[in-house]
């Protein structure tokens, strides 16, 4: 789809949301919000920058507490309504290698160093492995790296590093994700920088400060090429680290 299509479907979706907002119809526009997000998917973050800032300000309304208590109160006077089963969803495909976002098979977990996986006890004290999360749809994860983006540029501002499970401390309604939607977040989050920019997604480590797994493959699909051993890429990833301190030390 043409940009300028994006750009004008997204716009509608946008102003019918804003009458939505100032008229308390709490369904209407939590089905207009979700819409806006998928409209927006269709287009890469730069080419929809004002759109998704707009998007930015809605969320802080539809979660404010007036916000949540006029949907209670709307809950509470709705109607009972005949409930169908839903139909089966169909099942996801990868994306096509062709794609503008990274295709999720092709960035692997190195064997060595992928983080374990968390555990349930099964009865007689044998630990479960817990199951990944659903993938998300593309319009969610353009959602989530819009609100992760400014927390990294604060991070850099400070000199620090994150992990995932720290940015969920941080951000109390972001869900569990899937490890590939967590990389395909990182690139959606460096699409937008501008020309020169480093890479924040070199903020986001496994425990001890040290090098995502996923880091090389993110770097190398955004342009960064970091070599093909072990050691150029953490010593790549090292200096993207500083240029990005450097880069957002003085920044406001």
């Amino acid at each position: 789809m043409e940009i300028a299509t994006v750009r004008r479907e997204l716009n509608h979706t946008l102003t019918e949301l804003g009458r939505a907002v100032d008229q308390l119809a709490v369904a209407q526009a939590a089905d207009l919000y979700a819409l806006a997000w998928q409209q927006a998917a269709q287009a890469l973050p730069s080419e929809t920058r004002n759109q998704r800032a707009q998007l930015a300000k809605f969320k802080e309304i539809l979660s404010s507490r007036r916000w949540h208590e006029a949907e209670r109160h709307q809950a509470a006077h709705r109607p009972p309504q005949h409930v169908t089963p839903p139909e089966p969803r169909p099942v996801r495909r990868p994306r096509p290698a062709t794609e503008q976002t990274p295709a999720r098979a092709s960035v692997a977990w190195s064997s060595d160093k992928a983080p374990k996986q968390p555990t349930r006890s099964r009865p007689g004290g044998r630990p479960a492995p817990v199951p990944e999360p659903a993938l998300l749809e593309p319009g969610a994860l353009g959602e989530i790296a819009t609100q992760l983006r400014p927390l990294l540029e604060q991070l850099a501002q400070a000199g620090a590093t994150t992990t995932w499970p720290a940015i969920r401390k941080r951000l109390p309604g972001l869900p569990r994700l899937h490890r590939d939607d967590e990389s395909v977040i990182l690139w959606l989050i460096d699409e937008e920088r501008r020309d020169g920019e480093p890479l924040l997604a070199a903020l986001i480590t496994v425990e001890g400060r040290q090098m995502h797994p996923r880091f090389p493959v993110i770097a190398e699909q955004l342009g960064l090429p970091t070599g093909p051993t072990p050691a150029q890429q953490r010593a790549a990833w090292a200096y993207e680290v500083l240029k990005v301190y450097q880069h957002w030390r003085h920044r406001h």
